[in-house]
């Protein structure tokens, strides 16, 4: 398992029909599983030395069409960081007030502090996805949208925070049956949004619009096109890709400006 074969190289033009949705890494789910739950257990330990720190930051950006597993990736992976130093977003239909702004306006406020991971589950490219398949904007705003975009991520990198975005890749079939499970399961029926069909029928025009979306991948702000047919495998990829960066930031914990072993509690 490699997780640099998913990630989008800078300047590259993407095709989705390109990149699987179904990979496994070679591994049966009881072993992915397994290491998962290993190696969650490194990135709850790098978290802390992250927020101890309080230097540098992290954003981790999903995105994925409905059914993806946004919310299951939460839960699962990020599930097992410290709460205390993590904080979720998600950007939905726009309020009046942040219509009279400019459309990164309320993204920027979201942005993470430092010594803290900010997950943001469905992001600022939201705006040149719905709003370029349901016509709000045209391409030549879009384009324009996802300099800007570039912008605003070279100014978070250049101010300490380290961004990782996942476009968590499924199938149409295996969209299908997702969908289907939360008619057929009662426990599910709050998950089924009658809006998710119209946004299906769109499928060609949001593949388009997710490919151009890609193309933002840079060396401080990468893509992954993370296979997402297997939940397994998308858990395994996303905590394998959290802790090589976590790693790599290498944050320290704080020196303390006393002698520990001269502290004598009675």
């Amino acid at each position: 398992m490699n997780p640099d074969q998913y990630r989008v190289k800078p300047g590259k033009s993407v095709r989705l029909k390109d990149w699987h949705t179904d990979d496994d890494g070679g591994l049966s789910k009881d072993e992915g599983k397994e290491l998962t739950d290993e190696l969650l257990e490194g990135l709850a330990e790098w978290q802390e030395r992250l927020f101890a720190e309080n230097k540098q930051s992290l954003l981790i950006v999903l995105q994925a069409r409905d059914a993806g597993g946004k919310d299951g990736t939460v839960k699962h992976v990020l599930g097992a960081l410290n709460p205390n130093g993590v904080r979720i977003s998600n950007f939905k239909v726009p309020t009046d007030e942040e219509r009279a702004h400019d459309f990164l306006w309320r993204v920027h406020a979201q942005a993470p502090r430092a010594g803290q991971v900010g997950v943001f589950n469905r992001s600022h490219y939201e705006d040149v996805l719905v709003t370029r398949v349901d016509g709000l904007i045209d391409n030549k705003t879009a384009k324009a949208r996802l300099k800007h975009i570039e912008n605003f991520e070279a100014l978070l990198t250049d101010s300490g925070t380290r961004i990782l975005k996942f476009y968590l890749h499924v199938s149409p079939d295996e969209q299908r049956q997702r969908l289907q499970d939360r008619l057929t399961d009662p426990s599910k029926h709050w998950k089924f949004n009658p809006g998710d069909l119209e946004a299906r029928a769109k499928w060609d025009a949001y593949t388009e619009a997710y490919e151009a979306a890609l193309g933002t991948s840079t060396a401080a702000a990468p893509w992954y096109v993370i296979p997402a047919d297997r939940k397994w495998y998308r858990n395994l990829l996303i905590t394998r890709i959290l802790l090589n960066t976590l790693k790599d930031m290498d944050p320290q914990y704080p020196h303390v400006s006393f002698d520990p072993l001269e502290v004598e509690i009675k």
